[in-house]
Order: C-alpha cells, then sequence, then structure tokens
C-alpha cells in the first residue's frame, strides 16, 4: 500500500517523565539512550533506511506542545519509518518550529529520506533536554499504522520524546518503537517462548 496516505499519523498521548514511570527492563536502555537512535539500529542491521511518511506546517497542538514549543507556534511536522534490512523498527514525529529553520538549519526541511537524528547528532552544539516516554495500546494511531504494516501487536507499544536544541532553536522528536523491533526482543521472547524452570 502507499504508505504516504497514512500521513498524519500523530502521536496524541500521556507523555510523563521517564522518572516517573517504571519502564520493563529491556526498553529502558532504548528509551533512555541519550545518543542517536539511527547509529545504534544501524549497528543491528546490514542495510538501514528511512521512508518519509510526509511532511507540512501546521499549528503546534496543545497535546504535542512544549516549554519551547508552545502551543499555535507554526511548525514543520515531519514523519517517517526508520528500517533495518527493511523491517520496519521505529516510527518517528518530529516538530520543527518555523523559527528555528533559519540559517544553516534551513536544510532540515529538506531531508527527504536522510535521517534527522543522523544529522543532529553530527552537530556539536547539539543539546538534548529531557526525555519523556508513553506507552500506545492498541487503539492507537500508531497501532493502526502498525496494522498496515502487517505487525503483529502482542504488547503495548513504547515511544519517547526529546527536545533539542541546535544552536539554540528548540525541536522535539518522538520515537515509538513498532512491533517486532530489536527493543521488545526480550518481551517477544516472554511471549513467544513462555519460561519453564527446568528440574
Amino acid at each position: 500500500m502507499n504508505l504516504q496516505l497514512l500521513f498524519p499519523v500523530t502521536l496524541p498521548s500521556h507523555w510523563q517523565s521517564s522518572d516517573s514511570c517504571e519502564l520493563p527492563d529491556n526498553l529502558q536502555s532504548w528509551l533512555l539512550d541519550p545518543d542517536s537512535l539511527t547509529a545504534r539500529l544501524k549497528t543491528h542491521c546490514h542495510q538501514f533506511r528511512v521512508e518519509l511518511l510526509g511532511q507540512k506546517v501546521e499549528h503546534c497542538q496543545a497535546y504535542e506542545a512544549v516549554a519551547c514549543i508552545p502551543v499555535g507556534e507554526k511548525v514543520l511536522v515531519r514523519e517517517v519509518l526508520l528500517y533495518c534490512d527493511d523491517k520496519p523498527q521505529v516510527f518517528a514525529r518530529s516538530l520543527l518550529p518555523m523559527s528555528s529553520l533559519t540559517g544553516a538549519e534551513q536544510a532540515l526541511a529538506n531531508l527527504g529520506t536522510q535521517s534527522l537524528g543522523q544529522v543532529l547528532f553530527n552537530n556539536p552544539s547539539l543539546e538534548r533536554k529531557f526525555i519523556e516516554v508513553a506507552t500506545f495500546d492498541s487503539t492507537s494511531s500508531v497501532a493502526k499504522l502498525a496494522c498496515d504494516l502487517q505487525l503483529n501487536m502482542t504488547h503495548t507499544l513504547w515511544g519517547r520524546r526529546s527536545v533539542f536544541v541546535l544552536e539554540n532553536k528548540p525541536l522535539m522528536v518522538a520515537e515509538v518503537f513498532l512491533p517486532g523491533a530489536f527493543s521488545y526482543q526480550t518481551i517477544e521472547n516472554l511471549v513467544t517462548n513462555p519460561r519453564t524452570d527446568h528440574v
């Protein structure tokens, strides 16, 4: 199917501080990893690629607003899928305030199938603020996306979002790990191979 027809997927959810909720052990290292997710995924596969679902300018909605990106601010919304060896691993939604897309940062509006994360982490001025986390159940828009991708959803999906500051310009990136992602491997094993204690 034409995945671009699914844009925008959106990510309405109750985001909360990673300190205030209990994270599954195997997911912790993925959700709280301060480094580049793109770089980490690349170490797990032979071929990494980004598929652009779409991007458009709109006003920041209340459910996505943060201190440095207030409600109503004009933002460029960008949604992509990150694939490892042709298997979708992550859905990412980025908010790039138009006020941040000036100077060298204008290039962020024209990344196409380039990884935003790779560009960000190559910039020595990059500062990552908080990491917030959220869960997405089978009724969520990202679960529908997973269904359209023919991924078998056997448990709640987890996501994270962060504000990055590049040359004093804020932008926000949210990432949700799709069913079957590397981050869930322990959960998947528990679901498919219930533990049996050997006598």
